[in-house]
């Protein structure tokens, strides 16, 4: 199993080019199979996820793959309704073939989904949507069952914000009878780019981006000019964090600083100076350091989820005290104990982490539990003295493409150990 190891107290100083948000990307090669011929999607990470969702589709019956940096898809001949087991238990997000499916075949047959580790998540949201539209389902040994002989409108009202379900629910409705109404629903940047790119093959999407969604329905979708991706932007922020907590020196190109306010927000809390740009964004710590403070984890244009573990490694090294109340995943603190190994002071009472900086952090071995508590652990080792060895990183390629290589364009001092080197 790979390694990275991370020989810390280097300042980190120069220009990184962010990738396609894979966040965005899922839902969209969901999406694919409502199409009946070849879609083309530009600036797509190579990453472990978009593999195995790409591997899940291919066992639907979808044809193509990666052509530098781009998907080709083509969902014409799919045949097959059913998701296996032995795909959808490598990610949650193999749940989002769930609503093309039904709306496209008139029936899917969907393993319930692994994923990370940490916390419950439940895949009721995206029942219930379905059964809004008239799908019947039921729960047969592990596979959720659903059936329409064609989907109609309705209105859906999500009692909890839920980027998955309204996805799933937004690809579903496009296909369906009438007109859906979206109530609570999720305004996430990548839903926003999942409208624009439905609606580039031929739906009807209006207010993605937004807490209300209308979407009227039509007969068929059709391929259409490529479509280009958004930037990640809990990448973006990774990288920011890095060029901070190493008191470097960091430009992130490629990148929607408009996707990043809230994060932009606390860093210059944080005592960050920052330069933005029309698709940049320049990190510096000020004169005065770095400064603890408290940081709610909510749904967007809150701050996100997928940047806590980060900036948690961020405030071990902050003056004062920093206080992180994770709203959305509470028990989303695998990285808690791993942190401390290097030297941080951090208590967890419930959801809420206090974070007491400290004056330096030391290497040691770790261990990551999932994509972002992965990140956190490396930079945690980028500012540690001495080394960091960080154990199960598989976690950090479903979501970084070759996270050590950008870092090596910075300046760190960090590699990759393949199983069986030294």
């Amino acid at each position: 199993m790979d390694e990275i190891i991370v020989e810390g107290g280097t300042p980190l100083r120069g220009e990184v080019v962010i990738g396609g948000a894979k966040n965005a990307v899922l839902p969209m090669m969901a999406a694919c199979l409502l199409v009946p011929g070849p879609v083309r999607i530009r600036n797509v990470p190579r990453l472990r996820d978009v593999a195995t969702f790409l591997d899940l589709l291919h066992a639907l019956g979808v044809r193509g793959g990666y052509e530098n940096h781009s998907l080709v898809l083509d969902a014409s001949r799919v045949a097959s309704c059913e998701a296996p087991y032995a795909h959808v238990k490598k990610m949650r997000a193999s749940i989002y073939v769930l609503g093309p499916l039904l709306a496209r075949l008139g029936q899917a047959r969907v393993s319930m989904p692994g994923g990370c580790a940490w916390g419950p998540r439940p895949v009721n949201l995206h029942q219930d949507a379905m059964q809004a539209l008239g799908a019947q389902l039921a729960l047969e040994h592990g596979y959720i069952v659903a059936r329409a002989d064609r989907l109609r409108g309705a209105k859906i009202v999500f009692d909890v914000c839920s980027v998955g379900a309204t996805g799933n629910a937004m690809m579903a409705a496009a296909l369906a009878e009438g007109t859906t109404e979206i109530e609570n629903a999720a305004a996430e940047p990548e839903i926003a780019a999942l409208a624009e790119f439905l609606n580039g093959l031929g739906a009807r999407i209006r207010g993605a981006g937004g807490k209300t969604i209308t979407i009227e329905g039509v007969t068929a979708l059709q391929q259409a000019e490529p479509f280009v991706n958004i930037p990640d932007r809990i990448e973006a922020g990774t990288f920011l964090v890095a060029g901070a907590i190493t008191g470097g020196d960091v430009v992130a190109r490629g990148v929607r600083p408009d996707h990043l306010a809230m994060v932009l927000s606390r860093l210059e809390r944080m005592g960050c100076e920052l330069t933005t740009g029309a698709d940049s964004v320049r990190v510096r710590v000020g004169k005065g350091g770095l400064q603890g403070t408290a940081i709610v984890t909510e749904p967007y244009p809150g701050f996100p989820t997928d940047l806590q573990a980060q900036f948690m490694a961020l405030l071990c090294l902050a003056r004062g005290t920093g206080v992180i109340t994770e709203t959305i995943y509470p028990d989303r603190f695998t990285h808690v104990p791993e942190l401390r190994r290097l030297g941080a002071e951090i208590t967890l009472s419930g959801n809420v982490a206090t974070v007491t900086g400290v004056e330096r952090l030391q290497g040691a071995s770790v261990m990551s539990t999932d994509i972002r508590a992965s990140s956190a652990l490396i930079l945690g080792g980028l500012a540690a003295a001495g080394w960091t060895r960080v154990s199960r990183v598989y976690h950090i390629d479903r979501g970084y493409e070759r996270i050590e290589e950008k870092l090596q364009g910075l300046g760190a001092r960090i590699r990759r150990v393949r199983e069986g080197e030294t």
